[in-house]
């Protein structure tokens, strides 16, 4: 598999962005290492274009005839190899060359699996969905047990005007799309990929334990009552060292832990010290001094486990450099060609996008309420993966939740590879 042309750009008018990124991906075409004939389109667009969503697509699929299948949705931010753009008009392509028997574009009038008649098995999926559906949640988890693998990535669509998603399989032609045009709003869209799509995707929940996971031994709502059979303020205050007789020290602390919560049977903490994948990171809404409670922003059962942590610019700058880490070394052999060695050790500049990095493309779905900011500067994240992961083509954007497997995420970045 070849590298994935890919552009991005920047303007107030769409046709200029549309017309910039387009000269970049034609022009990595033109190259040696990059795939000349792809097949699947991502396509992501800053807040700013929503409005313009069906004029963008139509525009992008005249100019790519040989792009038959798109997907892609909205975002307050978007992101391709360095760079984020957050509030200003911008958009970001990738071109994916994919044999066109191992994806399948879906959409609410093209559910998964529905009239493919070609023995199609999914195994993975690319999914964006809008916030606003209802039951959302358990739809996730319905359309991971479509797939062979149960792993699903992508994000919620993030908008302050028009949410939408796009979604076109077959130019235009499946049954049911009508005259959508490829544009849609509400439910879950994407592309489910067969078992030759090789992929590895890492979750970075941007949040380091500060105390050993424990047992959820009471719960009611909300509420965690009790860990490790004894009362959760009590165990909550004293990892933290504090006291509720200094409240405006014990608020401070408060605000910057939150709690890793996982099903009854999984670990929270992996052997690392940081989070496993199956953590979903919730905040401390409150206490519950008469029941010695503490109340989080989900659901909790006894029988799950948890652990306090901590969030904030270093922790979240550890553990993205740490899921980059982990996916190059699953990615290289005990014994690597010196071709593939000598990319992989080359320095800044020198180190661009090469096929002998394994790595054929990546998408990166990243909390809104992350980015360069949250990092320390503009870009800062997109940089970040750049140095640890090593200058691959890569576009994303910044959504109003992650998903990754079965669970939705917040606060959280999903980076997945294409080998």
């Amino acid at each position: 598999m070849r590298l994935f042309p890919f552009g991005h750009a920047t303007h107030p008018k769409w046709q200029m962005a549309a017309g910039l990124a387009l000269a970049q991906v034609r022009a990595q075409m033109a190259l040696h290492d990059y795939a000349a004939m792809p097949t699947l389109g991502l396509l992501y667009i800053t807040d700013h274009y929503a409005a313009q969503a069906r004029e963008i697509l139509d525009h992008l699929g005249a100019e790519l005839p040989e792009i038959t299948d798109w997907v892609g949705t909205v975002g307050v931010g978007v992101a391709s190899s360095d760079v984020e753009y957050f509030d200003e008009p911008a958009l970001a392509l990738m071109l994916c060359e994919l044999p066109t028997d191992q994806y399948r574009v879906f959409s609410g009038v093209a559910p998964l699996g529905v009239g493919d008649g070609m023995g199609f098995e999914p195994h993975t999926a690319l999914i964006h969905a809008d916030s606003g559906t209802a039951d959302l949640a358990e739809l996730i988890a319905e359309m991971a047990e479509r797939t062979a693998t149960g792993y699903l990535f992508g994000g919620l669509a993030s908008s302050r005007s028009d949410v939408v998603q796009f979604a076109v399989g077959g130019n235009g032609n499946i049954k049911g799309y009508g005259a959508a045009g490829g544009v849609f709003r509400g439910g879950l869209s994407g592309v489910a990929f067969g078992e030759r799509i090789a992929l590895v995707s890492r979750v970075t929940q941007g949040c380091q334990p500060v105390a050993r996971q424990r047992l959820i031994t009471a719960a009611e709502g909300n509420v965690i009552m009790g860990l490790d059979g004894e009362p959760a303020l009590d165990v909550l205050l004293r990892d933290l060292s504090i006291t509720l007789d200094e409240p405006q020290v014990a608020m401070m602390a408060l605000r910057s832990t939150l709690v890793g919560l996982t099903a009854a049977g999984s670990d929270a903490v992996a052997r690392t010290g940081n989070f496993g994948a199956d953590v979903v990171v919730r905040h401390i809404v409150g206490l519950d001094p008469a029941r010695r409670g503490v109340a989080v922003a989900d659901q909790v059962r006894q029988g799950m486990r948890m652990a306090f942590c901590r969030r904030d610019p270093q922790a979240a700058r550890a553990d993205l450099v740490r899921i980059c880490a982990e996916i190059r070394e699953e990615l290289e052999p005990e014994e690597v060609p010196m071709a593939t060695a000598a990319a992989l050790a080359a320095p800044e500049p020198q180190a661009g996008p090469s096929p002998e990095r394994r790595i054929a493309g990546a998408v990166y779905v990243s909390c809104a309420g992350r980015g360069g900011p949250h990092f320390g500067g503009p870009s800062a994240e997109l940089q970040i993966v750049r140095r640890a992961l090593g200058d691959v083509p890569l576009v994303g954007f910044f959504a109003g939740g992650e998903i990754a497997r079965n669970h939705l995420y917040g606060y959280t970045g999903v980076l997945t590879v294409f080998l």
